[in-house]
């Protein structure tokens, strides 16, 4: 029985297992199962393994069935109950796909329609549709919009505010135009105000912000997976209440919520936003199921490891010492509160879906199966290439010689496929024609093959059509390059410094976190191996041989989340930082060239004066410290910027020296700006200069989260006229709208403390001032 007819016999049997479809095939049988489903304005969820496979079936039911619509719903990227949250553009995307359910709610089934999900996905409770439906906001050309009303709708459904609309999610007001985008549009939308009235909507290119297509009219959904408006926001409250009792003392996620503040890992705490939550299934009723093979024992194990992360959360709390009786919290050791939910509020144990789905297996059925996928695994030369003188391409051609049935052969990019085909044609294998799609295949004319750009690992044969691919024919298709290798006695040393559950960093995965040292048995031979786990569960084995690919993660471990095995997320992250890092340098050059050659304000204190100050010091200098406070003053007297650390233990007077260079150049009109990481640090140094400055006539102002705004407003006015002398403050002295009148003296405490972007506007102060570095940290 051939593929063609696979439609029957799907449609009269109401639960099957479906055997016989490997790779490949299994995308035609769902299309088929979909285009089955259409009279009845059903659509078909399929439960793929994991977030690999999924976006595998997605690429293969592109190129097999393009007149299928499919959707994918994503997991959250993060543990179970995790104190970070899951990527803001996962659940863009999955806000976008639960969306775009509701839209085929309304709609008849003009085209078949395919859900594509995971076993981790379908688990997990997700916002009801009419909370969804109601976060809806239409905009068309033409008609009035509250530009208010926007903003409000926007900052409370999840998008950030930017100056730069470059990601989705995010958007920026000014004046009449406000850009945004959307997470289900493919490139950001602006629009243009005549008034309140929209007069334009255009899509607009993310890099050179220029506009493009026009628009007629947009939907905006939120991308976000909760609100945070005053009815959300008091439903979240009294529910934590209800569920943990009163709140007392510090619980930064319930002040977060209660002053209308997003706070890092609070989607998992999701139902307390909600009367009641659902799952996927009630997005489509009636949907027909099916899923990969084994999907339903990775169930199974997914909620024994989502009952392990809640007994872990529940343990901490005994760990701590701060249990308290009935309620469920874990107080970590920085002492942030957590109170997880029980499972069943957060997750479903997936029976009844899961029971009645139907199991895809690449393997042959037994004689009474149900019916079958009609296909088999390919033809794999690798017995051909194991042979000192095997002819691949003899024996493919014989192969393909015999197929009665049209053929592709899947490479995996263009510049593969060609050198695949030179090959092939080489070996008097052709003619070629390339297919983007499987309407392509059916064209096919006696005696062509196609070619196509598929990440297809192995072939298949069906009784329509056989599929060969390039991993088929020349195996592998990655060589790996040789890597040098550390000597024994190093990696043993660097092994045994290893704890369990330190982070480590893999060159090629990113982050995980080291479980322990197993022997494995591959290829007869025992190995010893060090066992990292990455997110969601997944596991890599590193001989310890290959120790060089890992390195001891540097940072605080507290909040890290790990990276998946097979995403982009680290080598994006790579690649990222080594663009930054190529900027930074270039920053650093051309800063250090222009102080080189601006002239600096020359400093020449009335040593009376002077002298007065420093007697107000209660200590005797010790050597080291007279000798770097007459240094900074030497430097500071010449014609050109200082740039002077001073590196000392905490309490050895480093504050000091700070002080007397700040007397010296305040007294010289010049103004002094001192930042620093913390607030706490920022209130510090405030409280030691106004004792050290009174009496001297300097006005000293402090700016931080601290102060209000109108406070802020108030020092910022008299920075920039000149009125104040010396500001002490955190990264809010990069703030916008900052000035100085006079900026003589840059005074950094704990550089190495500061942000990379924070680092980026010390530069631009740093320019043509004198700049003095104050750490506790020895810096190479």
């Amino acid at each position: 029985m051939g593929h063609i007819h696979i439609r029957q016999e799907l449609e009269n049997t109401a639960r099957a297992m479906i055997y016989g479809a490997p790779e490949g095939q299994d995308a035609r049988i769902l299309a088929d199962k979909a285009r089955a489903l259409m009279p009845s304005d059903k659509v078909l969820v399929h439960i793929a393994l994991d977030d690999a496979r999924m976006a595998e079936l997605k690429e293969l039911l592109g190129f097999f069935a393009p007149d299928v619509r499919v959707v994918e719903f994503p997991a959250w990227d993060c543990l179970p109950y995790d104190r970070v949250s899951p990527g803001s553009d996962i659940i863009a995307h999955r806000v976008s796909a639960l969306a775009q359910l509701l839209d085929w709610e309304q709609e008849s089934a003009r085209y078949a329609r395919i859900i594509l999900t995971t076993v981790n996905a379908v688990l997990q409770r997700v916002m009801p549709r009419e909370a969804l439906k109601q976060a809806a906001l239409s905009v068309q050309v033409g008609e009035r919009l509250d530009r208010t009303q926007l903003e409000r709708f926007l900052s409370g459904n999840g998008y950030i505010r930017s100056e730069t609309v470059r990601e989705a999610g995010e958007y920026a007001v000014r004046g009449g135009i406000i850009d945004l985008f959307p997470p289900s549009c493919s490139a950001p939308v602006r629009i243009d105000l005549f008034g309140d009235t929209v007069e334009t909507l255009r899509a607009f290119d993310p890099l050179s912000q220029r506009t493009q297509d026009k628009i007629a009219d947009l939907t905006l959904r939120p991308v976000s997976e909760f609100f945070l408006n005053e009815e959300s926001i008091e439903r979240f409250r009294a529910g934590y209440r209800s569920a943990f009792g009163v709140v007392n003392g510090a619980d930064p996620l319930y002040e977060a919520v209660s002053a209308g503040r997003r706070y890092n890992g609070m989607e998992h705490w999701l139902p307390l936003f909600y009367t009641h939550m659902e799952t996927l299934f009630d997005y489509v009723p009636g949907a027909a199921v099916t899923m990969d093979h084994h999907a339903d024992q990775a169930g199974t194990e997914r909620l024994a490891q989502i009952e392990d992360f809640y007994q872990a959360r529940r343990t901490l709390e005994d760990a701590a010492g701060r249990k308290k009786p009935g309620k469920s919290s874990d107080v970590s050791l920085s002492g942030a509160v957590y109170h997880p939910l029980p499972v069943d509020q957060l997750y479903t144990d997936g029976a009844v879906f899961l029971a009645g789905a139907e199991m895809l297996s690449p393997f042959g059925g037994p004689d009474e199966a149900v019916h079958e996928g009609f296909a088999k695994k390919g033809r794999d030369f690798a017995d051909i290439r194991a042979l000192p003188d095997g002819n691949v391409f003899g024996e493919l051609k014989k192969h393909l010689a015999a197929l009665s049935r049209k053929t592709l052969i899947a490479a995996y990019s263009e510049g593969s496929g060609e050198r695949l085909k030179t090959l092939m044609e080489t070996a008097g294998i052709g003619p070629f024609s390339m297919c983007r799609d499987y309407g392509d295949i059916k064209k096919l004319g006696p005696g062509k093959i196609g070619l196509a750009i598929l990440s297809l690992e192995r072939g298949f044969a069906a009784d329509d059509l056989a599929v060969i691919t390039e991993q088929d024919i020349l195996g592998d298709r990655l060589a790996r390059k040789a890597k040098k290798k550390r000597q024994a006695d190093n990696f043993l040393t660097e092994i045994s410094a290893l704890s369990e559950g330190d982070l480590v960093v893999h060159v090629d995965h990113g982050i995980g976190r080291f479980v322990a040292l197993e022997t494995l048995e591959a290829a007869g031979k025992l190995h010893d191996c060090l066992k990292i786990e990455y997110a969601g569960g997944d596991k890599l084995f590193v001989p310890v041989e290959n120790i060089d690919v890992l390195s001891r993660f540097g940072a605080d471990e507290g909040t890290v989340p790990l990276d998946k095995l097979g995403g982009a997320g680290w080598q994006a992250r790579k690649a990222r930082v080594k663009k930054d890092l190529m900027i930074m340098a270039d920053g650093l050059l051309k800063i250090a060239a222009a102080r080189l050659l601006r002239k600096g304000p020359q400093v020449h204190v009335s040593e009376s004066l002077y002298t007065e100050f420093a007697s107000r010091f209660p200590y005797q200098e010790t050597e080291d410290q007279d000798r770097a406070i007459t240094s900074v003053l030497e430097d500071m007297g010449k014609d050109h910027p200082m740039d002077r650390l001073v590196c000392g233990d905490v309490g050895f007077g480093k504050t000091e020296v700070a002080l007397r260079a700040a007397y010296a150049a305040a007294m010289e009109g010049l103004q002094v700006a001192l930042v620093v990481p913390t607030t706490l640090l920022a209130r510090q140094h405030y409280k030691n200069f106004m004792a050290r400055f009174a009496g001297t006539g300097l006005r000293i102002e402090q700016l931080s989260r601290l102060v209000s705004a109108r406070e802020a407003k108030h020092v910022k006015e008299g920075l920039a006229d000149g009125r104040a002398n010396i500001v002490i403050g955190t990264h809010a002295l990069f703030g916008k709208g900052m000035k100085f009148a006079n900026l003589g003296l840059l005074i950094v405490d704990e550089e190495q403390r500061f942000g990379v972007k924070q680092k980026e506007k010390l530069k631009e102060l740093k320019n043509n001032v004198h700049v003095l570095t104050l750490t506790a940290t020895p810096i190479p």
